[in-house]
């Protein structure tokens, strides 16, 4: 475990709804750095609502490697474990507390579904061993921007 989380707010976007087909919805937000300072991968974290409810969730940084290769737009999709509900232009804050895997390229949508049951599997087992209430406050942040804050 890492001495910080990478944190990142902003207003969730409306995207082309393939986490949704393949029965994974996720709340997108536009990265401003398209170069990576936060090095692409799927992570464990959580996301906080507007209202300040906190949801565990699995989270992917990057460009969705298998639909789009290297020349995809870079993006935070959260999926937020146990939740439905439409969150489109809602600013949530998400916090990256652990680097699961590096992004990769599936053979077929099929593939990837199975590595995102893995992928939240074990997003759920680090959210039940790290609580939101153990956060740190972020304080105000820029939009799209990913901040590192030590934790708590």
């Amino acid at each position: 475990m890492t001495a910080e989380y990478f944190v990142v707010r902003g207003q969730v976007e409306k995207g082309d709804q393939r986490g949704r087909e393949l029965g994974f919805p996720t709340a997108n937000i536009a990265l401003r750095d398209q170069d990576g300072q936060v090095g692409d991968g799927v992570w464990a974290g959580w996301a906080e609502r507007a209202d300040g409810t906190r949801i565990a969730a699995a989270v992917s940084v990057g460009r969705r490697p298998t639909y789009y290769g290297a020349d995809g737009y870079r993006l935070v999709e959260a999926h937020l474990l146990d939740f439905s509900g439409d969150l489109y232009g809602e600013v949530l804050t998400v916090w990256l507390g652990h680097h699961l895997r590096e992004q990769e390229a599936y053979p077929s949508s099929e593939a990837l579904i199975v590595a995102l049951n893995k992928d939240i599997a074990n997003a759920a087992k680090w959210a039940a061993d790290n609580p939101a209430e153990g956060l740190p406050d972020v304080g105000t942040a820029e939009a799209g921007v990913v901040r590192r804050v030590p934790r708590s």
